[in-house]
């Protein structure tokens, strides 16, 4: 049996070669090389070094190849982001392409499951960090290879089908206490950052739907606020006293035109209110903990779950449940008594 080309040593990519040398037969090397096949089987048989004519010609070949896979990748990308639905979230749309812009290009439209397994084991960032690259890979290679897509690649040979999910821990997750908010809306600088913590808080807002709020937005009766949320759904959030005095004290700054947004500045303008608070307070400060904090608020004030998935315009009652996870701990252990 013909021993496979061992990689070459003293050489900037050892292993191209060699790989290249077991992948084509002698013909397509002498071909590609200018070469006589008598070389080249000599070299396949492990009885002649390669030349430095045939390796200059198999890394040519291999740069050529690996630019044309990665130009095709990232084509491939830029088609997928697209694809999204109307509606969906700038910051969903930069979650995929930093993960695919990572991944795709290094394990081209067509990897191997030891490849794919390859990679995740590479990542050096926690399991959640890993979860989420699978994810966003997973969505990738499900459009990749469906009819959707135009590249006509077979469903069946969808390599992500094969990988296993990493598997991610159920840590509980931080949220604030009441009088951890209190001193977040003491620190906030104006009026109008200390009304956008207090609905934060006392609304449960993702960050793209406070953003988006408009004057005719607000019901004043109702102290609610139509907001449009993931998937393009409306919904209804409610606020309390709080958020209601700093924003009639804002609205009345500010002015702003009736189909304007409210706040004068955007998603930036907002992450760095939450980054600047978070340095001077010490305490988590961004719009997923306020919402955690939404949900174990309201847990603690009696409120069940599903009521408390309605408020918040969560899809389903898993998310409220691992929200509140700490909090129902703390319910339970009122009653603990010792068993001793």
């Amino acid at each position: 049996m013909r021993d496979k080309v061992k990689c070459p040593q003293g050489n900037s990519n050892p292993c191209i070669e060699a790989n290249l040398l077991n992948k084509f037969n002698v013909s397509q090397l002498a071909e590609l090389s200018k070469l006589s096949k008598a070389y080249i089987s000599q070299v396949k048989h492990g009885k002649r070094p390669p030349s430095a004519k045939l390796i200059n010609s198999l890394q040519q070949y291999y740069d050529k190849n690996n630019k044309l896979n990665s130009s095709e990748a990232r084509r491939a990308i830029e088609l997928f982001l697209k694809s999204r639905r109307d509606g969906i979230a700038n910051s969903t749309i930069l979650y995929y392409r930093n993960r695919l812009i990572k991944a795709i290009p290094t394990l081209g439209l067509s990897p191997t499951s030891k490849q794919l397994n390859t990679f995740f084991n590479s990542l050096t960032c926690t399991i959640g960090g890993k979860h989420s690259y699978y994810r966003a890979i997973s969505v990738f290679y499900n459009w990749l290879y469906s009819n959707r897509s135009g590249f006509k690649l077979r469903t069946e040979n969808n390599p992500i089908k094969l990988i296993d999910p990493p598997k991610k821990p159920k840590l509980i997750l931080p949220s604030l206490h009441k009088e951890q908010v209190d001193l977040l809306i003491s620190k906030a600088k104006c009026v109008r950052d200390k009304a956008i913590v207090s609905l934060f808080a006392e609304s449960g807002l993702r960050l793209s739907e406070l953003v988006s709020i408009k004057a005719k937005d607000i019901d004043w009766e109702s102290n609610t606020i139509k907001v449009l949320g993931k998937g393009n759904k409306e919904g209804y959030a409610p606020f309390g006293k709080t958020s209601e005095q700093y924003l009639k004290l804002w609205l009345v700054q500010h002015e702003p035109k009736t189909n304007e947004c409210i706040w004068g500045i955007g998603f930036w303008g907002v992450k760095t209110i939450m980054d600047d608070l978070k340095r001077e307070t010490g305490l988590p400060c961004n719009p997923h903990t306020f919402r955690r904090t939404f949900a174990c608020l309201l847990r603690k004030q009696g409120l069940d779950c599903l009521t408390i998935k309605d408020l918040g315009r969560w899809e389903s009652l898993e998310m409220v449940q691992r929200y509140t996870r700490s909090v129902t701990f703390q319910d339970s252990l009122k009653f603990y008594k010792g068993v001793l």
